[in-house]
């Protein structure tokens, strides 16, 4: 069996379009003094075509394979790609690496621990290191060779390199690239190895989610998120295949004036964002009729990642928006599509075509459970189900992740079935959240380090922070002969204790400032009346005026 990679749609795609634009890219305005980076001005958006992108693969392969040779390493090594993931460059890198013949191991900048990534470089067997620039500096111990992502190279030094046929054979589980899951376990990510056979089932997967509604246009979307996670990677692969094109914005949580910009002059026409994000642009349509007008006329809008505010959705609804939403996870990529339309179903979610899911009854939680799975509001007549990927289904992730018990994923993402073969999201069956940006965080990590680096000094603790840029922890201090404490050396205090904890994991997972250390006074947290757990979702509700003014945000 051959399968397709997205190597082999480029290739295609690019020989069907070569004259198509596959990417925008912006082209900033001279900043002017004292013009912060944050206001950015957009002059125009280079247009890259499909035979670009594909030559520039090629050039950037050819020069990869030379100097990775040079180093003495062989083909079907792993490399490892410290990138961004936000820019055209980027997206170079890491098709280049792959088309010179190697397997891409993909770390982002919110991981910049050095120590960390040396770890995850020996697990994967990386041989070589591929960096963005910003971290030349902090890489003179690496264990392996360093090469920084360049962007200008000699081409006449590759002139005479062949690179490797795209066709070359290979074994369905042999690994195409590593992704690393967006939260830690243990101190780390763990690493998500891609088979061939799973990237295959990706690229299905991804043809029917950015399926053009007009066959007959062009479709734009934009930038969703870095490269050196799934959720991008996992657009690209089916805008590729329908000759669509990508925007790259100036940031990821760009603007609304900055959406309207690449809707007038990009002919943005299908807007891919996730939740956090596509809300800014819900609340600022309230007072802008232009901005209302402008999401109305997208032929989709697509948000991943966490739920909207229910009110944000019910404004979208009720203005004829053509919102989905898409569930999906590092592990599996995109799962379940939103129905879509203005039925009273429209929220409910339904597998994407192709999968075999299970859909597995669970116990149903407690109140003193609340938080991880919102079991109290079940029916009576409403089974909560985990969502299982089976191993038969395609998409079934390494099975170094799967359950040693019986051979499956074991999501941990818990529904209700709201109609045969239809979902509605109940949360999940641990104490995971996740951030703006989609990546989860361990929460009860966080408070078991508090724990046992500060028990002298807390009686209780919570971390909270969904959908926010990073947690934040709520602490009842523990008081000495009731003496009050002073607020501000204990948070302090709590902040140089567990530093190093902080210091390994994901910059979305960090408390590393005492701003996000609230301390309250005792029995004050939110609890079940049973057992006196604290409750997550209640303290995030009780406190979220106190937490909206230290982020700087509402959501």
């Amino acid at each position: 069996m051959s399968f397709r990679t997205h190597l082999t749609i480029l290739n295609e795609t690019a020989s069907a379009y070569p004259d198509r634009p596959v990417f925008r890219v912006p082209v900033l305005a001279p900043a002017d003094n004292g013009q912060s980076a944050s206001e950015e001005v957009v002059e125009g958006w280079k247009v890259i075509t499909y035979s670009q992108f594909d030559c520039n693969v090629r050039s950037y392969a050819k020069y990869w394979y030379h100097t990775l040779s040079a180093d003495g390493i062989p083909p079907r090594s792993v490399i490892g790609l410290w990138l961004s993931g936000l820019s055209y460059v980027d997206a170079l890198h890491i098709y280049s690496v792959a088309r010179a013949g190697y397997v891409p191991q993909l770390f982002s900048l919110r991981l910049p621990s050095p120590e960390v990534i040396y770890e995850l470089l020996a697990k994967g067997g990386a041989r070589a290191l591929i960096a963005d620039s910003s971290f030349k500096s902090i890489l003179g111990d690496a264990p392996v060779p360093v090469h920084v992502a360049t962007e200008v190279f000699d081409e006449d030094v590759m002139e005479d390199t062949s690179l490797p046929e795209l066709s070359e054979p290979r074994q369905g589980e042999d690994i195409v690239m590593i992704f690393h899951t967006s939260g830690s376990t243990s101190g780390s990510p763990k690493l998500v190895r891609c088979s061939y056979r799973w990237l295959n089932a990706m690229i299905a997967k991804a043809n029917v989610i950015t399926r053009p509604r007009n066959q007959n246009v062009q479709d734009v979307s934009v930038w969703m998120g870095s490269m050196s996670h799934i959720a991008q990677t996992f657009m690209l692969l089916g805008s590729l295949q329908h000759g669509s094109c990508t925007i790259q914005p100036t940031k990821i949580a760009f603007s609304s004036d900055e959406l309207m910009d690449m809707a007038a002059r990009c002919q943005l026409n299908r807007l891919n964002q996730f939740a956090t994000f596509l809300a800014t642009h819900l609340r600022a349509s309230r007072q802008n009729p232009k901005l209302l007008q402008t999401l109305k006329d997208f032929e989709e809008v697509v948000y991943s990642g966490l739920a909207l505010p229910r009110e944000e959705e019910d404004w979208a609804y009720r203005n004829g928006l053509r919102i989905k939403n898409l569930f999906g996870s590092t592990e599996c990529g995109a799962m379940m599509l939103s129905i879509g339309g203005a039925g009273n179903d429209a929220r409910f979610l339904r597998p994407i075509e192709g999968t075999v899911y299970g859909f597995f009854p669970v116990t149903a939680q407690s109140e003193d459970d609340d938080d991880k799975t919102a079991a109290q509001h079940l029916n009576a007549n409403q089974q909560l189900l985990e969502m299982v990927i089976l191993n038969e289904s395609g998409d079934c992730p390494d099975p170094l992740l799967r359950s040693v018990e019986d051979g499956h994923f074991h999501t941990g993402d818990l529904f209700i079935e709201a109609a045969p073969g239809s979902y509605v999201s109940r949360g999940r069956d641990d104490d995971w959240i996740k951030s703006e940006n989609s990546l989860r965080c361990d929460t009860k990590a966080i408070e078991d380090n508090v724990r046992s680096t500060c028990g002298d000094l807390i009686a209780e603790c919570i971390v909270v922070g969904n959908g926010r840029p990073s947690p934040a922890l709520f602490i009842e201090p523990k008081l000495v002969d009731g003496v009050t404490v002073n607020e501000e050396k204990l948070k302090k205090d709590i902040i140089r204790k567990t530093r190093h904890f902080h210091s390994r994991r994901y910059l979305h997972e960090r408390i590393s400032s005492p701003k996000f250390i609230f301390v309250v006074p005792a029995g004050t947290l939110p609890r079940t009346a049973t057992k006196g757990n604290i409750r997550r979702r209640a303290v995030e509700e009780k406190f979220k005026e106190m937490l909206d003014g230290v982020y700087g945000m509402s959501f």
